[in-house]
């Protein structure tokens, strides 16, 4: 109705009802990874209530770069282990950790940023509503004034108008400029009580159809597989290693042979050569 009655009056206002994004890039935004970084988190590995910001970059140890430098590694870090797929109407959020526990409080913290960022959207843009209401109300009550200042000096002057189709005429233009103006500002204050009441009223605004659960099993590295591969690679490795071994022992058993023959045709060919006082009798 605000809407509606902006546009009459040659105002237009954004709505607090309708997103311009979809949850997956508020989930991937830089914005709501920043306030991730702020959250505390309770490890096996780093000890309770540790920010995520250590967690994800620089751990037990002290650091070594600049907090700018810190928050950008971490904003990547906390981007590059949510994964967020759509099916229908319905959005499925994916955290990747190191501990299963840790991933079940991130998921939780994700929807909680993505309530609270939905939340202070809707709040800001609620707000702009109300302070236009204001001001057009503002507006709206001194032509209404105006009008009605106009309408009751004219009643003054022109006590007789019933024989003047001008000035009855006049008149009824004066009248429905004041009652337009009272309708308008009826329903101005009518919105701006609702503008209030939406401002301060609590609504959830990110729907939890299944809660995060705590995983009781790793979703990688794929144990089962690596052995599988494993010993696939090395078998097929070994057989590789067996055939080259092979090869290279019947390579040298022919080259030995090649040898010992060339050895002989140059002993017997220099015999040919030699004197016969040299040779054998």
């Amino acid at each position: 109705q605000v809407l509606g009655l902006a546009t009459q009056l040659g105002f237009s206002i954004p709505s607090s009802s309708v997103l311009q994004w979809s949850y997956t890039d508020v989930i991937k935004s830089r914005t709501l990874a920043r306030g991730m970084l702020d959250r505390k988190f309770d490890t096996e590995k780093y000890g309770t209530q540790k920010s995520l910001l250590q967690i994800l970059t620089y751990g037990s140890d002290e650091p070594i770069v600049g907090l700018d430098t810190l928050i950008n590694n971490g904003i990547g870090a906390v981007q590059g282990i949510i994964e967020v797929s759509t099916s229908g109407s319905m959005y499925e959020l994916e955290i990747s950790a190191f501990e299963p526990k840790l991933a079940a409080d991130m998921a939780r913290a994700v929807m909680e940023e993505l309530d609270k960022h939905q939340r202070d959207y809707n709040a800001r843009k609620t707000a702009g509503t109300r302070q236009f209401i204001e001001e057009r109300l503002l507006a709206t009550e001194s032509e209404l004034e105006k009008a009605e200042e106009a309408l009751k000096l004219f009643r003054e002057r022109n006590r007789s108008i019933f024989e003047s189709p001008q000035l009855q005429l006049e008149q009824e233009r004066l009248g429905r400029d004041v009652a337009v103006l009272i309708g308008v500002f009826t329903t101005l204050k009518q919105q701006l009580e609702t503008a209030k009441i939406e401002e301060v009223k609590e609504s959830d605004y990110v729907i939890i159809l299944d809660t995060p659960d705590i995983p009781l099993y790793p979703d990688k590295p794929k144990k089962k597989r690596m052995v599988i591969l494993a010993g696939i690679l090395g078998i097929g490795l070994g057989m590789i290693l067996a055939f080259i071994k092979e090869f290279v022992k019947n390579r040298d058993e022919e080259e030995r042979e090649k040898l010992s023959e060339v050895k002989s045709l140059i002993i017997k060919n220099i015999s040919n050569f030699l004197p016969q006082r040299f040779k054998k009798t």
